[in-house]
């Protein structure tokens, strides 16, 4: 009994170990490598697989997801001589496991190392001051040297990020200080520039005024000459219709002796108001007191019309009638 049980657990484990030697379980989004007898064989996909024991055995086993892989820091030398410590993060994905497995001996490790090579040869290529702008470009020329590299090795480069860009201490306080002159130097110019514009604004305000208060004069003149004018025009209209008046009011019976009494009254009421000045010299005619000979003188002017026989009528004077 005892040999036979011994025979029977012999058995269960050259059973298990054969089970365990055939079947195999690939996970998703995984593949194995296979080899019969030292020589590849096939690469198995997700699912359940039977394999010839003792024959065919498991090689490598391949993650197909994208992998993340940390680039440690390194010192790089910029175009003008600049150190700077730099690291990074690679994605990558193997599309072909056999060539992953049997084209390089590790190939995280030679990306790794290739990936810092061409960093740094990207970053020699620029200024110090361009590095922090031109991540993009330098992320791309990296991805573009690494895909080529690594085609043969079955592996494709999706993206490359650059994490830290670390200058050294005296330079990164000569870039502060750089950049706080460039910020003074932002701020002078648009202080000069709102100075510039404020007087710009006043001096086209101060024009403005005075163009508009040289129109508002002008416009007064002009308002003050039609007043004139039409003053000047209502008055002469008026002088022009008494005086039409008058001579309507002389050629009716009446009136010439009318403007006779009128005159006299003047003459007396004027030579009067020469005689009350007192400090007035005057030089009087001899014939002064005639006051019908200067009425006559006055009336002489007055152009009538002629009468009804073409005879122009001269009516005695009112002065020698009373005389």
């Amino acid at each position: 009994m005892t040999e036979a049980l011994v025979v029977a657990l012999v058995l269960a484990v050259l059973v298990i170990i054969i089970i365990a030697k055939t079947a195999v379980v690939v996970p998703q989004q995984s593949a194995y490598v296979v080899e019969r007898l030292g020589k590849y064989r096939d690469t198995l996909g997700a699912g359940f697989h039977i394999l010839i024991p003792f024959l065919d055995a498991v090689r490598y086993k391949h993650s197909l997801k994208e992998n993340a892989v940390d680039i440690p820091e390194q010192v790089c030398i910029t175009r003008d001589n600049v150190q700077v410590h730099v690291d990074g993060v690679l994605y990558l994905k193997v599309l072909n496991p056999e060539r992953s497995s049997y084209g390089v001996a590790d190939y995280l490790f030679a990306i790794s190392q290739l990936a810092q090579t061409a960093l740094r040869s990207e970053v020699g290529k620029i200024d110090l001051d361009r590095t922090f702008e031109e991540r993009t470009h330098i992320n791309t020329q990296v991805v573009n040297e690494l895909d080529k590299a690594s085609e043969p090795w079955g592996v494709k480069v999706l993206r490359y990020e650059i994490k830290n860009i670390s200058p050294p201490t005296d330079v990164l306080a000569a870039m502060e200080k750089q950049m706080r002159a460039e910020r003074e130097k932002r701020a002078v110019i648009l202080t000069s520039e709102g100075e510039r514009d404020a007087a710009v604004n006043v001096a086209e305000g101060q024009k403005q005024q005075v163009i508009k208060a040289s129109e508002a004069k002008k416009q007064q003149q002009i308002n003050e000459a039609d007043g004139a004018a039409a003053a000047i025009l209502a008055l002469a209209n008026a002088t022009a219709e008494g005086i039409r008046r008058v001579a309507d009011a002389i050629r009716v019976p009446g009136g010439y002796e009318a403007v006779q009494l009128r005159v006299a009254e003047n003459y007396f009421i004027r030579f009067g108001e020469l005689a009350n000045a007192s400090d007035s010299t005057l030089i009087v005619p001899a014939n002064v007191a005639d006051a019908a000979s200067m009425v006559a003188t006055a009336m002489s002017i007055i152009k009538r019309q002629p009468g009804p026989g073409g005879q122009e009528p001269q009516p005695p004077s009112i002065l020698s009638r009373q005389g």
